[in-house]
């Protein structure tokens, strides 16, 4: 089963040096579960402040700087792995060096069909343009309302999106997570963990899936951002991905 770890926390809780030292920490593991056959993708995220936020509402495109919604933690970061059950996930999130100051969310991804063949972020590296993450948060009520024709139709829509750029070669990865119902949250304090049902926030438009893609600017993500479908009842926030390739030699 293939999960995304979301991880949480507040910007100001850590300092540069600590920051660095999580992010190489995180290379190790990564190296570690690859050795094993359970890594797919990870990298943490620019601040928040970076971010840039696309609806579509009666034809008309609105874009706002900053994230989906104002929490006090905000996403990131994030991992995607092929582990046995959720169990094993929980296992996982654990050991992921920030969850001491973070709040890891597990959601399962949903197997889209016709999606084109994936690519980590890695393999972007040295190639003309950015990395950037597209977070689709969905009115889930909105789509249940909808039924399961629109839905279908939907995600037909988003996979074509996904070839399109797989043909230009801006795409790197994408999929839809199962409901939040699904969500599992792992925090570590004082060496203790806690783990709780439901998603890291309570908000009326959840995370409903990622695209990965490589692109020459935030705004032209943007652009991207308002031809999907979900854009048109919920939000799509796009996000730029940290460079790692300095890092890589210290982990």
């Amino acid at each position: 089963m293939k999960y995304m770890l979301l991880i949480y926390s507040a910007e100001s809780c850590w300092i540069d040096e600590e920051r660095t030292a999580c992010m190489v920490d995180s290379l190790a593991l990564c190296d570690e579960l690859a050795a094993r056959g359970q890594f797919i993708d990870a990298s943490p995220l620019e601040p928040v402040t970076t971010a840039v936020t696309v609806r579509v509402r009666d034809g008309q495109t609105l874009v706002t700087d900053g994230p989906f919604a104002e929490t006090t933690e905000q996403l990131g970061g994030y991992f995607v792995l092929d582990l046995a059950d959720l169990d094993e996930a929980i296992a996982v999130a654990t050991r992921l060096p920030p969850v001491t100051k973070s709040t890891v969310e597990i959601r399962p991804l949903f197997v889209l069909d016709g999606l084109p063949p994936a690519h980590p972020v890695s393999a972007g590296e040295g190639k003309p343009g950015a990395t950037f993450l597209m977070l689709c948060y969905d009115d889930e009520g909105a789509w249940r309302a909808a039924g399961p024709t629109a839905q279908g139709v939907a995600m037909a829509e988003a996979a074509a999106l996904c070839r399109e750029l797989s043909g230009s070669g801006a795409y790197l990865s994408a999929a839809p997570l199962h409901p939040v119902e699904t969500a599992t949250c792992v925090r570590v304090r004082d060496g203790r963990r806690v783990i709780t049902d439901g998603p890291f926030a309570e908000t009326h438009e959840v995370l409903g899936g990622y695209y990965l893609i490589r692109a020459e600017s935030r705004d032209a993500v943007a652009r991207i951002a308002e031809r999907h479908p979900g854009v048109r009842v919920g939000a799509v926030e796009v996000r730029p991905v940290f460079d790692l390739s300095g890092l890589r030699k210290r982990a």
